[in-house]
């Protein structure tokens, strides 16, 4: 099967877009097509949410991108036999001709986005079309390039946005007329969001897109390390190959505004009693006898001021802020522009964890990066470590950062609604 798309990449400037056969889920294999979605692998991080997903149904998708076994290549090997086995089971079917899909998330409190996934044409870094915001980490980045070796796919897509114009573009016109037809599917998982996915196969339309999206330039939300991963397995294989495009959902946040939130970190070994005593004379630290909405808010009003935080993990919370501006001269790094050098995560990385606390950034077995907020908390309390809760960063931040070839620190931000896993996959393997 040819899944990289029948455009090749050319010397031209600008996103390019192509489309591919589908595989998806066949909906009289599978118990509900709920039950066989994940999260992106980088949320399900508890053991509790993996098991959970595993006795959802016995084909959930996490079985394919978070296999479980005792060695890496175990686990490589086994995602892959299980994706053969599916295959070869019908679980699995590849859509009978190429093309681009219309993704529709919406939840009970008025978000909705939509947006386009695609075989996107992987780009270097000089070509200025999809810019990162966060740095990665290259034991991740290595992870996940072992794991779409052994099974010559792309799993799950990566979120990236553009900004249109705010009106009708070629683009949201092509996708606001195809969702008027039947979708190919439509389901609504646990956390509440329904989930609808329509094709786009006419060449006219199909053109269209691809027109448009020539003119824009892309910003990762979600999926550093793949988007990492696509570049280095690309560079492995030599173009031209199925290798030189990655999957990915693209929304114009124009249109379709997402959420931004925070991503916490819990520290391990550091009970709070230890934390809050490192930072006597450094920060201002008041303990909040709240509930966590009201101490999130309380965080909210302290952020507007400078750099806040929550420490949480001994049944209270406190709240972590006024840095001393001599620590700060002392600690943050002054070769970057103000608005990195005031990041929440900034001070966090470079003056808390590796000044205060000693904690390196990217070791599994001290810190742990976790999207929700009340899981943080809950798993500090049970493990005598520490929460950190963090304010979200506003998009405008974040854009312009990336726009000026300034990366956050990692885990900076989460981005979402985030596309579910196992709607749509892309094999490169023919």
């Amino acid at each position: 099967m040819n899944t990289a798309g029948h455009q090749e990449a050319t010397a031209r400037r600008g996103l390019e877009l192509t489309p591919f056969r589908g595989l998806r889920y066949d909906p009289d294999r599978v118990g509900s097509l709920a039950a066989v979605t994940s999260p992106p692998y980088d949320v399900v991080v508890r053991p509790d949410g993996l098991h959970h997903l595993q006795d959802a149904d016995p084909y959930n998708i996490v079985r394919l991108i978070l296999p479980q076994a005792d060695t890496a290549d175990a686990r490589n090997d086994q995602a892959a036999t299980t994706l053969r086995r599916w295959l070869s089971e019908g679980v699995l079917t590849t859509d009978p001709e190429p093309g681009l899909y219309v993704y529709e998330q919406r939840d009970g409190e008025g978000m909705l986005q939509r947006g386009i996934i695609g075989a996107l044409r992987v780009t270097e870094p000089s070509e200025d079309l999809v810019l990162p915001h966060e740095d990665v980490m290259p034991h991740v980045v290595a992870d996940r390039a072992a794991l779409m070796r052994a099974t010559s796919a792309n799993l799950e897509p990566l979120l990236l946005t553009y900004r249109g114009n705010g009106t009708a573009t070629d683009t949201t016109a092509v996708i606001e007329r195809t969702i008027e037809g039947p979708p190919l599917f439509a389901t609504t998982t646990e956390d509440g969001f329904s989930h609808r996915l329509w094709s786009i196969t006419d060449p006219a339309d199909l053109a269209r897109v691809q027109s448009d999206l020539t003119l824009r330039q892309a910003l990762i939300a979600d999926g550093h390390h793949r988007w990492a991963t696509y570049r280095r397995l690309r560079a492995e294989h030599g173009s031209p190959s199925p290798w030189d495009y990655g999957l990915v959902l693209l929304v114009d946040t124009a249109r379709y505004p997402l959420r931004v939130r925070a991503i916490h970190r819990l520290l391990h070994d550091l009970p709070v009693p230890d934390a809050l005593a490192a930072l006597d004379g450094h920060f201002r630290v008041r303990r909040l006898e709240v509930p966590l909405a009201e101490a999130l808010e309380a965080l909210a009003d302290a952020a507007c001021a400078g750099n806040a935080y929550l420490l949480a993990g001994d049944g209270a919370f406190h709240l972590v802020d006024d840095p001393d501006p001599a620590l700060l001269d002392r600690t943050i790094p002054t070769d970057r522009p103000a608005a990195w050098r005031t990041l929440d995560a900034t001070v966090l990385h470079a003056t808390l964890l590796a000044h205060i606390w000693h904690i390196p950034e990217d070791d599994p077995t001290r810190i742990a990066y976790i999207h929700d907020t009340a899981a943080t908390v809950k798993k500090a309390e049970s493990d005598g470590g520490t929460a950190v809760l963090m304010h979200p960063v506003r998009e405008d931040v974040v854009r312009d950062l990336a726009r000026q070839g300034v990366t956050m620190p990692r885990k900076s931000t989460s981005f979402g609604p985030k596309p579910a896993s196992g709607l749509a996959l892309r094999t490169l393997d023919g």
